[in-house]
């Protein structure tokens, strides 16, 4: 039996790889790296490539190509995934949750993926996707702020498979709907669902329910990614927007959850939860949308309603999993909202406060939580680190380009993408960017992709050599 069932994941394992070598590669530009999941291919929004222009016009890097995002009611905040040369968008057309592929260099449509959704967000916020599409060789995930999770294939957009979680694990409506990525780990494709028990008086939403929902178990669910079968469920808590964060430490595999109610480390591959520890604002309406920064043996966690961060060191050997380095729930020193802060050389960097008007841009150590810079008048932006330098996205659309130095604010380069034209008569070009530019920006072979409310632009930041 044993021997079948090794020549099974044999063959099975092969046939995963030969369908990832039947997607041909589209790219032309043959320097840089794809950028197939949320922050990147290491999941910490770092990128490895080089050579970064930094002497920009006031326009900012070249743009190659853009394009039109959704309806003006819905069009999410999804960032998009990029895969041998092929784009990612997920969006919404009025009552359609929409995923299209096209080539990454030029924007030239190759397929488009649709299926209906009466999303309505409780808070009156756009109603379109929140996560990024997920690319694991022949298959792309899409999970919509309502809760259907879909497996598409790569090369023509057909359904693969499809699970309602709301459904199937009884999610109590939150106020934003679906904000966690799924990651891939293996075999397993592991999500955020967080689900209640199915009872007559379940309460409507997370308002009805004055905040006071029970949980089933499937704080985190993990699905065979090849056929959307349940492989396990773990974990008594509600799901958060913070993406799950996997690492390797001292050898062994860990995922870090930041749940609503705080972070839970556990084991990917069987789902065993080895700690948990408590990290909300007590107030109703706070959220957990940062994911967890892994540093070494040591994991960073950020909330900007009341608590603000902490440091974990982990320790598997001891009672309880981890001890706590540093906090500053008294002293809050970094307060990330729906950014997730980058940790370089002993540094941690990211954008500080709740509200666009009093948010910061600023640098912390990380061994003691000491700030060492802040800059303010930027409102909440997202980070992207790339050859020593932070690419910087404010939510009002402007481009930023500053050293990663932990001594001192140092801009290099900004920008404010336009249409030039002044459509209002106010004596200001139109921006390209608009008001929420709340979606991480991705690097990809030299080239960069942003988007603001209803566009997304693929700018030029590293540029082509020549043969």
């Amino acid at each position: 039996m044993h021997q079948r069932l090794a020549l099974l994941s044999l063959i099975l394992a092969l046939s995963a790889s030969a369908l990832a070598d039947d997607v041909p590669d589209l790219r032309t530009r043959k320097t840089g790296h794809d950028w197939p999941s949320f922050l990147g291919p290491t999941g910490d929004s770092k990128s490895a490539e080089k050579g970064v222009l930094t002497e920009w016009p006031a326009q900012g890097p070249r743009i190659v190509w853009q394009t039109k995002l959704g309806d003006p009611r819905a069009q999410g905040y999804a960032p998009p995934a990029i895969s041998k040369g092929r784009i990612f968008v997920f969006d919404r057309v009025r009552n359609l949750n929409r995923l299209r592929c096209m080539k990454a260099e030029t924007g030239e449509p190759i397929w488009n993926y649709t299926y209906t959704t009466d999303y309505v967000d409780l808070l009156n916020y756009d109603g379109g996707p929140r996560c990024a599409p997920v690319v694991d060789d022949d298959r792309v995930y899409i999970f919509g702020a309502e809760g259907q999770l879909h497996c598409v294939n790569v090369l023509d957009g057909k359904l693969i498979w499809k699970v309602d979680t709301e459904a199937q694990f009884g999610v109590i409506q939150n106020f934003f709907g679906v904000g966690a990525c799924p990651v891939i780990e293996g075999d397993l494709l592991l999500c955020q669902v967080g689900g209640s028990p199915k009872e007559d008086d379940t309460p409507v939403n997370i308002y009805e329910a004055g905040g006071k929902v029970k949980a089933n178990g499937s704080a985190i669910v993990a699905f065979d990614k090849r056929t959307g079968k349940v492989v396990y469920k773990t974990g008594d808590e509600l799901a958060s927007y913070a993406t799950p964060t996997l690492a390797t430490i001292n050898g062994r595999r860990w995922c870090f959850a930041f749940m609503r109610g705080g972070l839970m480390g556990f084991d990917p591959k069987t789902g065993k939860v080895d700690f948990y520890y408590p990290w909300r604002a007590k107030l109703l309406e706070s959220v957990n949308a940062s994911s967890p920064v892994v540093i070494g043996n040591k994991v960073f966690i950020s909330e900007c309603y009341a608590v603000g961060s902490s440091l974990l060191e982990i320790k598997p050997d001891d009672k309880n999993k981890y001890e706590v380095v540093w906090s500053d729930e008294r002293r809050p020193v970094m307060a990330t909202h729906w950014n997730t802060a980058i940790h370089v050389n002993g540094y941690i960097y990211g954008s500080s406060g709740r509200h666009s008007n009093g948010a910061t841009l600023r640098c912390i150590r990380a061994s003691d939580g000491e700030v060492m810079w802040s800059q303010g008048q930027l409102s909440r932006s997202q980070l992207l680190y790339v050859d020593g330098h932070f690419v910087v996205l404010t939510e009002g659309g402007a481009l930023l380009l500053i050293k990663a130095v932990p001594d001192r604010f140092a801009p290099v380069a900004a920008a404010s993408p336009n249409t030039g034209k002044d459509s209002d008569g106010d004596g200001a070009f139109d921006r390209l960017l608009r008001y929420p530019a709340w979606a991480a920006p991705v690097l990809s072979n030299g080239l960069l992709y942003v988007r603001g409310k209803d566009r997304l632009l693929c700018m030029e930041l590293i540029p082509q050599k020549k043969d």
